[in-house]
């Protein structure tokens, strides 16, 4: 809604010379999710594609996995004493026929790494609420080279333009298996950057991801990794470390994982399968 980025004034240090100058940076602010009426989560978050956000999200937890399931997603007017809409609440409003999902329990299997619970109890839920494997179809195998892997960092960061203007964000990129960016989002959550990216490819009709990469900067959490097989994606890649239980899911659901790639170098954690592998010109 236009708050992407705010101007504060800061003071500035340089070479021991002091000055006052206007800084851009980043907005930060709560989304309350609610389901059919119901609220949900509330997530930190930088404005802007809300909707897909809340749809993404849902992907992840299992609720949403095909637009028709979807009726509509409404902005909850009224949300501050004054009757001013902050739109910092969002209704997610099922199809009819579709049934709400008893996730007060589910939600404490997902979420973030502090939840406390087992990596097994983790690694269970997705399992049994996964709507699509990530393995290859028959018809249409994924099928990656190094160097076209070694290449997403750049055109992912080359394409972070609020992150140009802040030095703030986290961003997620989806491309194809030959390099090609189909689709990027921001924000100060690497896990909303995801969010967003799925939920717009429900609202496209285009779950689920089998023939996509998806590409993040930072690391790689379990969390990202779950969100990854809900959307049916088969490679995730980081420019930095994954988790142990990212691994652990990434190898008993097929995932490819990659982390750390960063130039020509990169870390394959599980499967390996889908790179096309020589012994030559570097690469082993």
């Amino acid at each position: 809604m236009g708050r992407v980025t705010e101007r504060r004034r800061v003071l500035r240090i340089r070479d021991g010379a002091v000055s006052t100058r206007p800084d851009t940076l980043v907005a930060e602010e709560p989304l309350e999710i609610r389901l059919n009426g119901k609220p949900l989560a509330i997530t930190m978050r930088t404005p802007g594609d809300d909707f897909a956000l809340a749809a993404g999200f849902l992907v992840s937890e299992g609720v949403l996995g095909s637009a028709d399931e979807l009726a509509n997603i409404v902005y909850c007017a009224g949300a501050t004493d004054e009757g001013i809409n902050t739109y910092n609440v969002v209704d997610v409003r099922l199809a009819p026929g579709v049934a709400v999902p008893d996730i007060a329990l589910e939600r404490n299997v997902y979420t973030t790494s502090s939840c406390g619970l087992c990596g097994k109890a983790s690694l269970d839920a997705v399992r049994t609420t996964a709507r699509w494997s990530v393995e290859d179809p028959q018809d249409a195998p994924v099928r990656l080279e190094p160097e076209v892997l070694s290449a997403m960092p750049d055109r992912l960061r080359e394409a972070q333009r609020v992150f140009d203007r802040t030095g703030g964000l986290h961003a997620a990129g989806l491309f194809t298996p030959e390099g090609e960016l189909l689709d990027l989002r921001e924000d100060v959550g690497r896990h909303n950057a995801v969010d967003k990216i799925v939920g717009r490819a429900l609202q496209q009709g285009r779950l689920p991801l089998r023939e996509c990469v998806l590409m993040v900067s930072g690391r790689a959490s379990f969390e990202l990794a779950q969100k990854a097989v809900m959307a049916g994606i088969p490679v995730l890649a980081a420019v930095s470390a994954p988790s142990s239980l990212a691994v652990d899911l990434a190898a008993e659901s097929g995932l490819t994982l990659v982390g750390f790639l960063r130039g020509s170098s990169m870390n394959v954690y599980a499967g390996e399968h889908r790179l096309a592998l020589r012994t030559t010109a570097g690469w082993a």
